[in-house]
């Protein structure tokens, strides 16, 4: 198996089998980062997913808290659920008609470890900024940290990580 170590302070991971030679592939059209973030890459989008997170289900609701248009949120929300993240739920208030609220699915509660990196990586880009929310653990009262683990239960920092091609 070949493999090319990457040193110095730009370590990030060790490419290793084909991957080692990025040039002799390319990774255009199914690379897992790129599907992602034709899902979710856009601001509009992690703000919706936001807002579902802390509770936001009503559409009106959405558009207050995110500032967003009611054309951009509807938008964004029917591609939400389109790509289940989201699922349209049935209600009604006394003496209204039917109306839908958005509520996350599995898979897009399966958001939350990218939601904490985020947040947690949002908090360190300003300089003397405080303040905003900070997501803690309700057992201890800790905040939350992001971590990378693999499936055998190791954390695993960057130098530790190989970068190979996934089995077709």
């Amino acid at each position: 198996m070949e493999r090319v170590d990457l040193q110095g302070e730009d370590t990030v991971f060790t490419r290793t089998g084909e991957f080692a030679d990025r040039d002799a592939f390319t990774v255009a059209g199914w690379c897992a980062m790129e599907r992602s973030l034709e899902v979710i890459g856009t601001r509009s989008a992690m703000m919706l997913v936001r807002e579902a997170f802390y509770g936001g289900r009503r559409f009106d609701d959405l558009v207050r808290r995110t500032g967003l248009a009611e054309t951009v949120a509807a938008k964004r929300l029917r591609q939400l659920v389109a790509d289940g993240l989201m699922e349209r739920s049935p209600y009604r208030e006394p003496g209204a008609r039917t109306r839908y609220e958005y509520v996350l699915t599995d898979r897009g509660r399966a958001l939350f470890p990218l939601f904490v990196s985020l947040m947690r990586w949002g908090r360190t880009t300003e300089e003397g900024v405080h303040g905003g929310v900070e997501l803690a653990h309700a057992g201890c009262g800790a905040p939350l940290v992001p971590a990378v683990r693999c499936e055998a239960g190791h954390d695993v920092p960057i130098g530790e990580t190989e970068a190979r091609l996934a089995p077709r």
